[in-house]
């Protein structure tokens, strides 16, 4: 699959979702975006946005496996990734996987849950396979995880740790959607929701060879060095106890080849870097306890990192 054909198929992608999830086509981009450069996605949002609905949108859009995890308090490790089962008739013990074996996992209000039985999901979303009883078992491809989460005030929360946060390729926010297209979804559910009736856009080997071409796209090593800045700015930043990671460089890198990939360009722009980059970097740094106080604090800081570095001139 060539570039132009995946941005052909990704537009039809981001369209079918937006039948459901309406006035959010940035969010579903970023989220397509994801999906293509074999990534996580994490939704926070307040309940009630339409997280899930955005998380079963693309699983609906895509032909291939779906799996939901709800995340609640007694949930095990084994729950989730799972376990051996005596069987009485052939007195052997045999294997029963988890839901965390499929194309699309949803791991829905994931802070719901102890750290524990969270980082079971972390060698499955880093390495793409799961070790039990000794025995290493490989992830599906594509093998996509995507969760959501309340924001950590709320009741009956678990914050992520840093290393998991650290797994998920971008964070997005969905947000209140305006009063036009919030009526445009009280109507349109009137009789019925729009998601009963979604259609696969694509096939699950669509998926995987998209992945491989997003790896095509070429980014000039003046936009690498741009990246640089970025991410070395919230290192020096007086304002975060911890900047973006070096897995966030790349991750910056990456996406943003997905991002132009999805348009239907060979070629990445600055202006693709600063559409991911929020959404990148925002969950993988950490703001400095003076500054928690008020709504989005790292957003706020990285919006004026953003500011500050120059734009790079390509050509």
């Amino acid at each position: 699959m060539n570039i132009e054909a995946v941005g052909k198929s990704a537009a039809k992608l981001v369209d079918n979702i937006e039948t459901v999830i309406k006035g959010k086509r940035q969010a579903v981009e970023l989220s397509v975006a994801a999906l293509l450069c074999r990534g996580h996605l994490l939704i926070e949002d307040v309940p009630g946005v339409g997280k899930t609905m955005l998380a079963k949108s693309i699983a609906k859009s895509v032909d291939g496996t779906f799996k939901r995890i709800q995340f609640t308090p007694d949930l095990l490790p084994s729950d989730i990734t799972g376990t051996s089962l005596f069987n009485q008739k052939t007195g052997d013990f045999e294997w029963q996987p988890g839901p965390v074996f499929g194309n699309i996992v949803l791991a829905d209000e994931i802070n719901r849950t102890t750290p524990r039985t969270q980082s079971a999901l972390l060698e499955a979303m880093d390495e793409r396979q799961v070790t039990i009883d000794g025995v290493t078992r490989p992830m599906p491809e594509p093998f996509f995880v995507i969760a959501t989460q309340n924001p950590v005030e709320y009741h009956g929360t678990y914050p992520l740790p840093e290393g998991q946060l650290d797994r998920f390729l971008m964070s997005i926010n969905l947000g209140y959607p305006d009063a036009a297209d919030e009526k445009s979804v009280v109507i349109s559910q009137q009789s019925s929701h729009p998601i009963e009736t979604l259609k696969p856009v694509m096939h699950a080997d669509e998926i995987v060879e998209a992945q491989t071409a997003v790896k095509t796209v070429s980014i000039d090593e003046t936009l690498i060095d741009y990246v640089l800045k970025i991410t070395d700015a919230t290192r020096r930043s007086d304002d975060f106890v911890l900047g973006a990671s070096p897995r966030g460089t790349l991750a910056l890198v990456h996406t943003a080849q997905g991002y132009a990939a999805i348009k239907g360009r060979k070629f990445v722009l600055p202006d693709d870097i600063k559409t991911v980059a929020m959404a990148v970097l925002a969950h993988r740094v950490f703001v400095k306890p003076r500054l928690k106080t008020g709504e989005a604090p790292a957003r706020k800081i990285i919006a004026r990192i953003l500011d500050e570095v120059p734009v790079p001139v390509v050509r």
